[in-house]
């Protein structure tokens, strides 16, 4: 298993570069905003997945190892190969991709070209456990006390659900007192998603 690659940035194409490693080439598939983060001549740091199959060996990089892991997380799924994951990786970042997959937030994965809402629902139905189990969403970990990023996280996940922006702004606004006490996103999108059931 190749884990990443550091080295000089040889060649870069829209959605693969090129990694110079002391004059070995090494191509690595990305997504666009990989390829974008790194620059032509200039030293770069990859995490990485080899991805095996009976006519090719593909290796895929990752600006971080967290997209890396969700790369292979998504090709846990039936139905999910690496163009897939890394389409998915393309549209949405590691803690969009395993909140929606938290919140059942099918519309979200939607987003990613090749997935449709059967094919989304297959995803969350197949990876739900294994996020929790994981406990790789950030919606798990303490929340900062400097910038409340469950807001965000609450709030995108009540839109992907369908609710307007102002009502999910304002469900925010009545789990407020509720984040103060509570750190786990998915608890205060379950309370954020009461409120608004009561309307």
């Amino acid at each position: 298993m190749i884990a990443h690659l550091q080295g000089t940035v040889a060649a870069v194409g829209a959605t693969w570069v090129v990694m110079d490693l002391n004059g070995f080439g090494c191509r690595v598939e990305c997504t666009p905003s990989t390829a974008t983060s790194v620059r032509l001549g200039q030293p770069a740091h990859l995490h990485t997945s080899l991805v095996v199959r009976e006519d090719s060996l593909t290796l895929y990089g990752f600006a971080e190892a967290d997209e890396r892991d969700c790369f292979e997380l998504a090709q846990t799924a039936s139905g999910v190969g690496p163009r897939l994951a890394q389409a998915l990786l393309a549209v949405l970042s590691p803690d969009e991709f395993r909140s929606a997959i938290v919140a059942e937030d099918h519309k979200t994965l939607t987003r990613v070209p090749g997935i449709g809402p059967k094919g989304a629902q297959k995803i969350v139905l197949e990876l739900k456990d294994k996020v929790q189990a994981l406990g790789a969403i950030t919606a798990l970990r303490p929340v900062s006390t400097g910038t409340p990023q469950w807001r965000d996280q609450v709030s995108q996940g009540l839109q992907g659900l369908g609710w307007s922006t102002k009502d999910a702004e304002t469900a925010c606004d009545r789990v407020a007192d509720l984040a103060e006490t509570e750190p786990n996103v998915a608890v205060l999108m379950r309370a954020a998603l009461r409120t608004l059931a009561k309307k």
